[in-house]
């Protein structure tokens, strides 16, 4: 709408006698002020766009915020990502702001987490289940559910909150309007009316958010009033020309503004405040004199068509993108679906074709954006592309399912030679048989995913219960372990003793050659493994006054463990100890996930705030402890 057609003036009657104007005009209803407004121009359609816009945040102050807040590409985020993001928005905006982003989210959400969904069917079905007993549930869907519901129960607040606003603001503004149309029948002194209008005007400018199906009605209403106010005030012309000054010098102010915007390259934040120049123009400034105002109009709708002409390009060249996007996921479809079609032979084949699809995969999700007509078209073709691949892979595996019940069959025969032997006091004729099982079960292939633990635990009870009696006994009969232990304790006293030099490397030899004594002496039994410790308490001491590196410290004392625990007859205690320190790099990692999941909390993420620079030392403690517990491993690995 024009600025002719919004603020069409009064002239400046230079008489000084009382207004003419009829009272009954003030009463003029709100539609024939619309008719008279009406004008083909209303059509355009950057100034139609800008005007719905700015609707929609007039009925909520709030919404505008949606602007500023940036839509990352959900297409490529996995579950957990979206999740993530979700959470993030809102946690920290306001949920009306954000009420496209969250359904963006939710239909990303929705395709992935079924997609998920079927695969998981499928494998169900594969391993024998039947169709009515499967249920999956991921925590990863919980979170996001519940956020969802958090967001929703935040919604409905707001609006609740908001409807009882919108109707008290709404009243507020047609009892202004009815207050200016007073105005002109109120016998007293001009300046006094003329203050009374402008706190009428500043109750306006504050009185908050009305419906957005109200806005432009009540908008054009206030101004048609405005202007049969000014037409009244040419018994005092210098305050209405005060006013026309004012409003010209600021209206120039804001042209030259979208001038300068016309000229951004960012073509998303110049519309954006372009929207909040005409916001500007239309509800805080009221009108200038009629020998401007048109001029004025036609200049700042230039530089708005302007701005409006260079997004458009922007927005075909986009098209554009689109388009190709389109065609590479088209391409990836088709070698999907070839992939399928050629199916494979062998499990290393079927692998490797596995990766290729998941390669593609990653690569359709990272190709943008599709035009959006066919985007639901394009992501179900994918779907159905993948789905048959994984039909046909399916299918080859359910054949393997007979090679399984094998060796279901051959592990549940050394489950039974097991639990025959688990109480044998032959431990000279049992002892090799019972590692002889143990070494056939891993050389034996997978089972039934639904029989997997349960036959393992099985297995594992009857060789701990025979491997648990064996080192009872031993610890009553084996006096070598006994003697090694009385050497231990000896050789402890004169490590404790030890007259260092002072130089690092020469004191740092002595100790490891002390070290390799304590090796060569041999196991302890189990109950006097305790020395182990102390003897870990009196290196720590000195390699504390050498000095010595931490991470190499600590290696030194954990090649003396690995000797003891690869010497034990028993091969428990190195496999507890691997999966301890595999435990332990899971935790460390989840820690380093948290932490730096915390900076992003941070507004400021520099190292001149404290805060920030403990976490980024935190992390790093972390990083340099996950490294030593990875060498741990590859060092155990080696034993293997």
């Amino acid at each position: 709408m024009s600025e002719q057609d919004n603020l069409q003036e009064a002239d400046g009657k230079k008489e000084s006698t009382v207004s003419t104007a009829n009272p009954k005009d003030s009463k003029t209803t709100t539609q024939e002020i619309t008719d008279k407004h009406e004008d083909p121009e209303n059509d355009d359609k950057v100034i139609s766009e800008i005007e719905e816009s700015n609707a929609e945040d007039a009925e909520d102050e709030g919404s505008a915020d949606r602007h500023s807040i940036v839509k990352k590409d959900y297409d490529k985020m996995s579950l957990e990502e979206l999740a993530d993001e979700l959470e993030q928005l809102v946690k920290t905006h306001k949920v009306q702001a954000i009420k496209s982003h969250v359904e963006d989210i939710r239909s990303e959400f929705k395709s992935k987490f079924s997609t998920l969904l079927e695969e998981k069917k499928e494998e169900f079905l594969n391993d024998g289940g039947n169709e009515i007993d499967f249920f999956y549930s991921n925590p990863i869907q919980k979170r996001y559910k519940d956020t969802i519901k958090e967001y929703r129960t935040k919604l409905n607040a707001h609006y609740k909150s908001l409807e009882k606003s919108l109707k008290d603001n709404l009243a507020e503004r047609l009892e202004i309007i009815e207050e200016i149309k007073g105005l002109i029948n109120v016998e007293e002194n001009i300046n006094t009316t003329y203050k009374h209008f402008k706190d009428l005007q500043e109750r306006w400018r504050n009185a908050g958010p009305i419906p957005r199906d109200k806005y432009n009605n009540a908008w054009n209403s206030y101004h048609h009033h405005v202007e049969i106010f000014y037409d009244f005030l040419h018994l005092n012309r210098d305050l209405r020309d005060l006013d026309f000054k004012h409003n010209l010098e600021q209206k120039l102010k804001i042209i030259e503004r979208a001038e300068e915007l016309a000229q951004d390259n960012d073509l998303n934040r110049a519309f954006r405040e372009l929207q909040v120049l005409h916001k500007m123009w239309k509800e805080e400034l009221g009108p200038v004199d009629k020998e401007y105002r048109e001029d004025i109009w036609k200049r700042f709708k230039a530089a708005t068509k302007k701005i409006h002409d260079k997004r458009q390009v922007y927005f075909e060249q986009l098209d554009k993108e689109y388009e190709k996007n389109l065609e590479t996921k088209q391409a990836i479809i088709e070698n999907i679906k070839v992939l399928a079609e050629k199916g494979a032979k062998t499990h290393n084949e079927w692998q490797k074709k596995i990766k290729e699809v998941e390669a593609l995969r990653n690569e359709f999700f990272g190709a943008g954006k599709v035009p959006i007509k066919v985007n639901e078209a394009t992501w179900a073709a994918f779907k159905t592309a993948v789905r048959n691949f994984n039909k046909k892979k399916n299918a080859y595996y359910k054949n393997l399912k007979k090679d399984q019940y094998e060796n279901l069959q051959k592990k549940l025969d050394l489950i039974k030679i097991a639990e025959d032997n688990k109480d044998c006091d032959d431990f000279e004729a049992t002892t090799p048989l019972m590692k002889k099982i143990q070494s056939d079960w891993k050389k034996i292939g997978h089972v039934p995913r639904k029989n997997s633990d349960k036959i393992w635990n099985q297995f594992k009870t009857a060789c701990n219960h025979y491997f648990d009696k064996l080192h009872a006994a031993k610890n009553e009969a084996n006096k070598e372990e006994f003697e090694a232990y009385e050497a231990k304790v000896k050789l402890l006293e004169e490590i404790k003793n030890l007259e260092l030099s002072g130089n690092k490397e020469t004191d740092l030899e002595t100790i490891k050659t002390h070290i390799d004594k304590w090796k060569s002496i041999g196991n302890v039994p189990s109950s006097k493994r305790y020395i182990e410790g102390k003897l870990n308490k009196t290196l720590d001491s000195y390699f504390k006054s050498l000095k010595l590196n931490k991470t190499e410290a600590e290696l030194i004392k954990f090649d003396n463990k690995l000797e003891v625990l690869n010497n034990a007859e028993d091969t428990r205690h190195l496999d507890n100890e691997r999966s301890f320190i595999s435990k332990k790099i899971k935790e460390v990692k989840s820690e380093i996930n948290q932490l730096e999941n915390n900076l992003q909390f941070f507004t400021n993420v520099d190292e001149s705030n404290p805060l920030v620079k403990e976490v980024i030392d935190n992390i790093q403690k972390h990083k340099d402890t996950l490294a030593l517990w990875k060498t741990k491993l590859s060092k155990i690995k080696e034993l293997y």
